[in-house]
Formats: C-alpha cells, sequence, structure tokens
C-alpha cells in the first residue's frame, strides 16, 4: 500500500497465534487515543470495499464523492480499527 504523498509505506502483519485479545471496547470514538483510523489511497475503490467487506470488515456509512476529487469510504475491521480509503479521481 502507499501513503497519499506516494513516498510512505505500510507494513501488514498477521499474527496467526495466538488470537487477539480485546483489552477495551469494541467500537470506541474516534477521537479516542491511540490508533483508530488510517488513511490509504487505492485505485479501485469499489473493488477495494469490496474485498474488505468479504474479510469481515464493516462499511461505515456508505462509498460518497468528495466532489471532482475523490471518492471517499470508511470501513471498521474486526479489530475495531476505522481504514479510510480514498480513491483519486481523474479529470
Amino acid at each position: 500500500m502507499r501513503t497519499p504523498d506516494g513516498h510512505g509505506r505500510i507494513e501488514l502483519d498477521k499474527f496467526h497465534t495466538p488470537e487477539a485479545i480485546r483489552t477495551g471496547p469494541e467500537k470506541v470514538p474516534v477521537n479516542e487515543p491511540g490508533i483508530r483510523r488510517i488513511m490509504l489511497t487505492v485505485d479501485y475503490i469499489d473493488e477495494m470495499v469490496a474485498r474488505l467487506l468479504a474479510h469481515g470488515a464493516e462499511l461505515v456509512g456508505e462509498v460518497v464523492q468528495y466532489g471532482d476529487t475523490y471518492r471517499l469510504a470508511y470501513l471498521r475491521g474486526p479489530e475495531g480499527i476505522i481504514v479510510g480509503l480514498a480513491e483519486q479521481l481523474k479529470l
């Protein structure tokens, strides 16, 4: 994945064992301290949303268009972290 500025990178890990243990509320407010959300740019937002929903993510609201520049979607993953997706529209 790439960050919106095109320079940063994100590494994702999956721990097969042990199972994750939740230590706090499942759906905390987005302004709660800690990592609660992350925003990424994608090329095909509809395809990415479908893939994430198939893996247990929950769409927060709906996919929306912001003017003529971006389509945006917010999903909550199984761990409660909100992932924002942004697709830049071609002008």
